[in-house]
Parts: structure tokens; sequence; C-alpha cells
């Protein structure tokens, strides 16, 4: 079989591979959709910054955000069967571990953790070898491309949302309006956010956040950014804050953009940042959230949700490319002017 392999020059190889047989707990998954995350363009598409068994390893199948369904199982698999629609929460952990014990396998340190497409063969190639343990049911009212947005950047806007307590009483403030940033105001809405600012460099991405009536105000990433988020909120500035971009001013922005005693979430990956502790962080008494992807339960729960609230993640893909256009894939997602790019089978 085809699979898409990441030498780390920006550019992209197809090798083939056999069809992997599944063995004791493991599953072999009919890759359906199979989405491109800022991860693997920031850490592994134009260079290997990962170092060791936690880097990309080399002639790796690439792609953490598959979906698809189960075609064969092996010996001891307990719940999930043939024919069952399933999304692969994109690490497999040790099991043994407190944090693999609470779903949270994103947080094993034992060596026996492996990413899909990072240190195990992900999901650009038409079949994946899973564990049953990352396996979670589709529900019916889902796309197989919904569930690909699911484990990662939906899971993770979720995670920091939830942990931050967004609610009806709350503005919401997005830096970055990528797909985590769509994500968040997604979610935000449905968690009764019913005011929400995004902030960014493209303005095709506020566009399309504003077309899919995600964001409520548009405001351009520039020094006058700040001015006007704090006249839009009459001064005050937003209850909840979340960067989902991994850059430095933005980073800033978000937290001076927060109310006094509000709530910021950074989950853009990458970058640093620096900022006057006393008067922005100390003094108006703001709580900052570092928060990375979610659990397994809280996956779950988030499909449950999706499904019953009608709600689609697939909307905020703009591009869809066969296996065999996966370097023009991984190109328009290097741009940083799309939405959600995506891989699909069928």
């Amino acid at each position: 079989m085809p699979g898409v392999i990441l030498p780390g020059n920006s550019t992209v190889e197809i090798r083939e591979f056999p069809v992997p047989t599944p063995g004791h707990g493991q599953v072999l998954v009919q890759m359906k959709a199979s989405s491109i995350c800022g991860s693997d363009i920031r850490a592994i598409y134009r260079a290997h910054l990962g170092k060791g068994p936690e880097g990309y390893q080399p002639g790796t199948i690439a792609g953490h955000e598959p979906c698809g369904q189960i075609v064969e199982v092996g010996p001891g698999c307990k719940e999930f069967k043939v024919g069952d629609r399933v999304i692969l929460y994109h690490i497999s952990g040790c099991g043994c571990c407190d944090d693999c014990k609470s779903g949270y396998m994103i947080s094993c340190h034992n060596d026996a953790r492996a990413a899909y497409g990072w240190q195990r063969n992900g999901g650009h190639a038409p079949y994946l070898l899973a564990e049953e343990t990352t396996c979670v049911h589709l529900p019916d009212e889902l796309t197989y491309l919904d569930g690909a947005l699911v484990a990662c950047g939906f899971g993770t806007a979720w995670e920091a949302l939830t942990r931050m307590k967004l609610n009806g009483q709350d503005r919401l403030l997005i830096t970055g309006v990528g797909p985590v940033g769509l994500a968040a105001a997604m979610l935000g809405r449905a968690l009764g956010a019913r005011e929400i600012i995004g902030v960014d460099t493209s303005t095709d991405r506020l566009a399309l956040g504003k077309k899919l009536g995600l964001i409520d105000h548009e405001v351009v990433s520039n020094e006058q950014a700040l001015d006007k988020i704090l006249a839009i909120t009459a001064g005050k500035g937003c209850e909840v804050s979340i960067d989902c971009s991994g850059a430095g001013p933005a980073r800033v922005l978000a937290l001076k953009g927060t109310r006094q005693w509000g709530r910021v979430g950074f989950v853009g990956e990458g970058g640093d940042v620096k900022f006057d502790v006393s008067p922005w962080l100390i003094h108006p008494q703001i709580t900052i959230y570092g928060s990375w992807v979610t659990s397994l339960a809280h996956m779950a729960e988030l499909t449950e949700r999706l499904a019953r609230w009608k709600i689609h993640p697939e909307v905020t893909v703009t591009h869809r490319f066969p296996l065999e256009k996966a370097a023009e894939a991984y190109r328009v997602a290097d741009e940083g002017q799309a939405g959600k790019v995506a891989i699909v089978f069928e």
C-alpha cells in the first residue's frame, strides 16, 4: 500500500508498505479521512525539530488525525469489531502509568509511548494498525471527516475551553483563527459564548470564520488590535481568551485582551512569550491555563455532544485531497491561509 513519508525539507514522499496484520489487542483500520495538523507542518514537514524517541522517526507514515472503519481485529480485542466506525486517539501509551489510566496518554512518559504519524505509522495510507485501546466510536450522525478532526484539533480546543469553564456569561477572544481557532469558536458558541472575537494576521482566515458564523468580530493582528478588542468590550476585555497560534505577540495580546479575573488558555504549540508579569497577570488576577490535547474520556464525550448538537467539524475543511496529491495538501497547509486541509479516501 502507498504511505506518505515526510523527509523534513518541505517535501513529501510516497513509498510502498505492506498491509499490516493486527496482533493481540490490535485492529486494522481502513482509512476514510486523515487530516493535516499544524504540528506536522511545524515539527516534521519543514524540519525535524524533535529529537530522540519523542521526535518523528524517519520513514514513519505520517498523519496523526485518522478516522476510518475496522476491517480486521486481532486476538484479545474486547470492545470493537469488524465494521465499527472509529476515531483514533493519536497516542498509544504504556497503559500502566497514572496519566494513561486517567486517559491522558498524551502525557505518558514511558518509553512505550508512541504517537501515530510520529513514532508509529499513521493515517496517511489506506490502512492503519491501531491499538484497540486508542479507538473511540464514531457516531453515525458524524462523517469520517468530522471524526478525523476530533482527536487533535477539536479535542485540544474542547479540553482548554471546558477547563476554563467557558459559559454563556463570557465573551471569548481567540488569537489565531486557523483550524484550532475555528474549532475553539465553534465549540465556544456551543458552550454558550454569544460574542466571539477572532484575531489573525490572515484576512482570509478571518473571513472564513465570519462566513461560517463562528466569529462575531474580525480583528487583524497589528498594533491597533488591542484597542479594537477593548473598544468591542467597552474597555473591559474578554472573560476567556485562548491563543491557538503559538506566536509570542498573539499570546501577549490574548493576555492583554482578557478581563480582570479572567482566564487565558495557551494551546498553540512552539514559540515563546515575554510580558510584564505584574501589570498583565498578577494585578488583574488572571489565570493562565496550559492545555495539551485531551483525554480519551473527554474525546468520547466530545463526539457524543457533537452528534447531539448536530455540529459538524468538517465545515472548517477548505481543502480535500486524495492520497496521491499529499504533496499539494501539505503545501496548502504550510501556506497558513486555508482552513483545515485533509486527505480523504472516498
